[in-house]
């Protein structure tokens, strides 16, 4: 029996990177042999003190996570950031590095895609035959995910209340991925204008990305788990997929470990900037949990075709999104027609002070200078040229091993 938490007692953080090549500047569908050099042998889980490492679906990245549950992210962003360190020193004699941010600029992902072909790979294999993974929604999206205990039905109900109601507010706050093949896509956030469609085939899975008003274990499975077992069930014909996967919202219930994942985030370039957010995230769910804003009755409300609207125009303007929604800027006791930039502003400064103070420099330089996609949109500017995008991007994977926000 896995051992169960209450709200906020522990925390679990994956991010995800690429590898890619240092002269070419493609991706690098080889981390494989990353993980066959730390372990001496192929392992696809490799346990490295506080933070495991693993493999995805496909075979350019790399996910580093808290090896277990963690009580706090005062110390993460450094112990993250000693095994990007690890991990640059092994890539070396590859001519490999490390990439941040959620989407490769110029990867080009009908001929640079690689799926996992090891441990795990029918499921893998599965989802290909269903979806082709070949698309820029599977093979080019980087993320970070949080998971976030609760401990029975009545903490599930609070937790995912609360995090519904900031889901739209996310690409506000962490877009990271303005271009793709070379070219400047018009939103912020293009990991999730894909992640929207990517499993159109079945839409049962990934639904309108806000999670439908299920407030219980039983409401959950009956709602969202038994449509998504009817849907997949012609194409699984040896069950070999499971429920808690193949829900794709933009926050998924683990009753399996009773958990909620938030997975809209695109990830940065650094561990100190994802770390930062992930602590204002959850300060700001604490506080919606502790009614320091909206009651839970005034959270439960909102309807999923009511908040997508405002996560859509956030995928496309990021901070610069404009919610002129009274009902829902209430929740946060805020008045008029406001920005998503000034909607985190606000919540910034009501947390702040439970925030550790570790965090504060990389969230403001966030609220000041705009998110990731933003400052490499301005680094960017108008050469489109793939030797200045590529050039713009090995200044912000500088930010990894430096552990620095880049500044455009």
């Amino acid at each position: 029996m896995k051992k169960k938490y209450h709200l906020f007692e522990v925390y679990g953080i994956e991010l995800e990177y690429m590898l890619v090549k240092n002269d070419s500047f493609k991706v690098a569908p080889q981390v494989d042999e990353l993980l066959t050099l730390k372990a001496g042998e192929l392992k696809a889980d490799i346990e490295n003190g506080d933070i495991a490492w693993s493999n995805e679906l496909v075979a350019h990245v790399i996910e580093l996570k808290t090896n277990g549950p963690t009580k706090n992210t005062d110390d993460l962003a450094e112990k993250f950031h000693k095994n990007i360190l690890e991990i640059d020193a092994l890539l070396n004699p590859l001519n490999l590095q490390l990439l941040g941010s959620a989407s490769h600029p110029l990867m080009n992902p009908n001929t640079d895609t690689q799926l996992w072909k090891h441990s795990y790979s029918e499921v893998y294999a599965l989802y290909n035959t269903i979806f082709n993974c070949k698309g820029h929604g599977w093979s080019n999206v980087q993320s970070t995910h949080i998971n976030l205990p609760f401990y029975d039905d009545k903490e599930f109900e609070k937790l995912h209340a609360a995090i519904r109601i900031i889901l739209p507010l996310l690409p506000g706050l962490c877009a990271s991925s303005p271009i793709l093949e070379g070219n400047i896509t018009g939103f912020k956030d293009t990991r999730l204008e894909f992640y929207k469609t990517n499993q159109k085939e079945i839409p049962e899975l990934t639904g309108l990305v806000i999670p439908e008003r299920v407030f219980s274990k039983l409401d959950y499975h009956a709602t969202i788990f038994e449509p998504i077992k009817r849907a997949i069930r012609p194409y699984d014909k040896n069950k070999i997929l499971d429920q808690h996967f193949l829900n794709s919202r933009g926050a998924i219930a683990r009753f399996d470990r009773n958990a909620i994942e938030i997975r809209l985030m695109d990830i940065q370039e650094c561990p100190k900037a994802d770390i930062a957010i992930c602590a204002l995230v959850i300060e700001v769910l604490k506080a919606l949990i502790n009614k320091k804003f909206g009651s839970l009755k005034d959270q439960k409300v909102w309807t999923k075709d009511q908040l997508f609207p405002f996560l859509n125009d956030a995928i496309k303007q990021g901070e610069e999104s404009l919610i002129e929604d009274e009902d829902y800027l209430k929740l946060f006791n805020l008045k008029s027609s406001t920005s998503v930039k000034d909607v985190w502003n606000h919540l910034y400064q009501t947390v702040k002070p439970k925030v550790h103070t570790s965090h504060h420099q990389a969230i403001e330089l966030i609220l000041e200078q705009g998110t990731l996609a933003t400052r490499l949109l301005k680094a960017v500017g108008n050469d489109t040229s793939e030797a200045h995008i590529i050039s713009v991007y090995r200044d912000m994977q500088m930010c990894l091993k430096t552990n620095e926000l880049f500044q455009s």
